[in-house]
């Protein structure tokens, strides 16, 4: 198997450190207990730091390396790109993280996925910003297909509800132009669609010094609070960020036995991206034993393969609007980081 990860910057490091975590511990049970058919699996991982023709190049290496099929990536501009090569080539991929609803073109028999469509996903999260009375959402952004999304799937949710959603500009506004305009447009919540560290830390950390917006919810649908880095550059300021997070509220036999394995590895907690690399390479194992090694019949494997993953039974089945082999859904959450003990999660709504 070929590993797509971000490991270096601009990527976000953590995030493909624990995709990679999760990957290769599944290999690793797969391996002890007889590989595919009596021969070991092998991951040959190559770093995309979150560049697209980077992972472009990647997916032509190892597609000539004859590898049987693709897993990982994290950063959904990376893993469309990655997608269309791969369609284009015939190598079969397995999605583990990104959430870009459109991963290719049009239909493609070649990819699957384990991560929720963005699409899914944020409208749970709007859910919860109405469920706490928040309906005048501003978002700070950078120009990117993700983000701009993610901000259309807020509005047309939002929009038919009593909301509203306004858009500023992370080049045109710094942060304490920035909170001058939060207060003009008068938002009960700001949410950072924008790359972190920066501009993300400093937007937080002027936020949250000024006095005149003591009652604006900061949120972060992206993930970006989860990860140790957030909490080292933020500490307390960086509590009570709500953030989607792909884990059910209880971990199963299977899910509770992976997490003590994945914090061994990783010296701390694991997110949710060490979780969703686990489930493919657990996935991908069960369509190669049921189905064999071949290319085009992993890629006809998707429809019938069911696999216990750590997070649920994962099927795969075609959900309009994303081209791909979807699993429909993993466990959605909105969680923050207690502002008690910014250490501990809080589980604040679910879809």
């Amino acid at each position: 198997m070929g590993a797509l990860v971000p490991l270096t910057r601009p990527g976000w490091t953590e995030a493909g450190e624990h995709l990679l975590a999760g990957l290769e511990l599944a290999v690793r049970e797969a391996n002890a207990t007889g590989g595919i058919g009596g021969r070991p699996l092998e991951l040959l991982v190559r770093d995309t730091a979150a560049d697209p023709e980077r992972a472009r190049a990647a997916v032509d290496e190892l597609a000539a390396l004859g590898v049987t099929a693709l897993v990982g990536e994290y950063h959904s501009v990376v893993a469309r790109t990655a997608a269309e090569r791969a369609d284009a080539l015939g190598v079969p991929f397995l999605c583990s993280s990104a959430v870009l609803d459109a991963l290719t073109e049009g239909p493609t028999r070649w990819v699957a996925r384990v991560a929720p469509a963005q699409s899914h996903g944020w409208r749970v999260y709007a859910d919860f910003l109405l469920a706490t009375g928040r309906n005048r959402i501003a978002v700070v952004t950078q120009p990117s297909v993700y983000w701009e999304t993610g901000t259309r799937v807020l509005r047309d949710h939002l929009a038919p509800r009593g909301g509203t959603v306004v858009t500023l500009d992370a080049g045109t506004f710094d942060p304490g132009a920035l909170c001058d305009a939060l207060v003009g447009h008068g938002a009960d919540a700001l949410l950072l669609l924008v790359g972190h560290p920066d501009p993300a830390v400093p937007v937080v950390r002027a936020v949250r010094a000024d006095r005149r917006l003591d009652g604006l919810l900061i949120g972060a649908p992206a993930g970006q609070p989860e990860l140790t880095g957030w909490a080292g550059e933020l500490g307390p300021s960086g509590a009570g960020v709500p953030f989607l997070r792909y884990l059910p509220e209880r971990f199963g036999p299977l899910g509770t036995r992976v997490e003590g394995l994945l914090r061994e590895r990783l010296g701390g907690t694991p997110s949710f991206v060490a979780f969703e690399g686990w489930d493919t390479v657990t996935v991908l194992a069960e369509a190669l034993r049921a189905h064999g090694t071949d290319r085009a019949a992993v890629a006809g494997a998707w429809p019938h393969v069911t696999a216990e993953g750590t997070r649920g039974t994962v099927r795969f089945s075609r959900t309009p609007g994303t081209g791909v082999w979807q699993w429909v859904w993993a466990p959605v959450q909105v969680v923050d980081r207690d502002p008690a003990d910014p250490a501990r999660f809080r589980v604040l709504h679910t879809g």
